[in-house]
């Protein structure tokens, strides 16, 4: 069972690197072509999203990040794929629905899960990290399969 599942996971999540720069502007969770609200991605993996700077950023397959330092910046720059954001950036939770959306993500509230940034909608009250912790292993395999199904649109 774990070897099916595992085989499921890495099949969606290889499956939805293989996509051309034009879909992935259209489907990433961008605004004036910045990813994740304009916060450093790499300082999520410091385990504190902070606000990177205007003056300082690095475009990887038609999508614009703003990072704090320039070192920052080269850490990116050498695995950009480890740093991206699941799903385009959208809340993961929504993507993991039976009718899954592109919600908006607080870029505060995310986890790291295997290595890979996964942010998720916190707002009035609604925190749709703790939904996602309840089942984590379904709802990844059931978000995998659905952004990829959306990347194909």
């Amino acid at each position: 069972m774990k070897t099916l599942l595992f085989s499921l996971i890495l099949l969606f999540t290889t499956s939805s690197f293989a996509q051309s720069e034009a879909t992935r502007v259209k489907h990433y969770n961008i605004e004036d072509n910045v990813a994740l609200s304009g916060y450093d991605p790499v300082s999520y993996h410091a385990n504190k999203p902070i606000p990177g700077k205007e003056s300082i950023t690095s475009t990887y397959k038609s999508i614009t990040y703003r990072f704090l330092t320039e070192k920052s910046k080269e850490i990116f720059k050498a695995n950009p794929d480890k740093y991206e954001p699941a799903y385009g950036g959208w809340c993961a939770y929504a993507l993991a629905k039976k009718d899954p959306e592109k919600m908006e993500a607080d870029p505060e509230t995310y986890k790291i899960i295997e290595g890979r940034l996964y942010v998720f909608y916190n707002s009035f009250g609604v925190n749709t990290v703790k939904k996602w912790n309840k089942d984590e292993p379904k709802s990844k395999v059931t978000a995998d399969k659905n952004w990829n199904d959306i990347i194909k649109e």
